[in-house]
């Protein structure tokens, strides 16, 4: 039987935020963030959730029917100017750390960081996270959501970017199609972040 998918709407915030904390929370990036796993219980819901409010209002949120994973996306025009300076002149980094967890700078270092390393001036689309429910994950639902914008992007000709937090993942996601682009990103004192790009292949094209 196929994954269901549909694209998620206000109604589905909590649904997604609560996914997305549970499906991070031992991740090594969330990890680094909010070092600690009674902290990080604390407080990663309140990034998650600003993460989602975020892609509900500017991208697409897909969410497989029965809440069991879901993806946040972003289409990047090829003329965007990239991230800092937001409405009203507020640093947008400076500002999610005040919303989110005013004390803690890795809020507002990882967004400076993964805006550093962004690609700029080619339209693509950006996978911004994917989360799996724990006791969901290896029945291929991340291959699933992302293989159904992979396939609007072949046909459209558009490119796609991600990071990758982990080595298991870049073998994921070179499965399909991706590949390492620029040097990994190295947290201070953190784990390693793998840029990846993917470019649309043609149709019949096999991985």
């Amino acid at each position: 039987m196929g994954v269901v998918i549909r694209t998620a709407g206000g109604d589905d915030r909590e649904l997604v935020v609560r996914l997305l904390d549970e499906a991070f929370q031992d991740d090594p990036v969330s990890s680094w963030v909010f070092p600690g796993a009674e902290y990080r219980r604390a407080t990663h819901h309140r990034l998650m959730a600003a993460f989602t409010d975020a892609t509900l209002a500017d991208g697409r949120v897909d969410l497989v029917e029965d809440g069991s994973a879901c993806a946040l996306w972003m289409s990047v025009p090829a003329e965007d100017p990239g991230h800092g300076e937001a409405d009203g002149g507020e640093d947008e980094f400076a500002g999610l750390r005040h919303a989110v967890d005013p004390d803690n700078e890795r809020v507002e270092m990882i967004g400076r960081l993964t805006a550093g390393i962004h690609p700029q001036g080619r339209a693509h689309e950006y996978l911004w996270m994917i989360g799996v429910a724990p006791g969901r994950q290896g029945e291929g639902l991340g291959t699933a959501l992302i293989g159904t914008v992979l396939d609007r992007c072949d046909r459209e000709g558009r490119a796609a970017y991600l990071e990758a937090s982990s080595e298991r993942s870049v073998r994921l996601y070179r499965r399909l199609g991706f590949e390492l682009t620029g040097e990994p990103l190295r947290l201070p004192d953190g784990p390693l972040m793998y840029p990846m790009w993917r470019e649309p292949r043609a149709a019949g094209t096999q991985g």
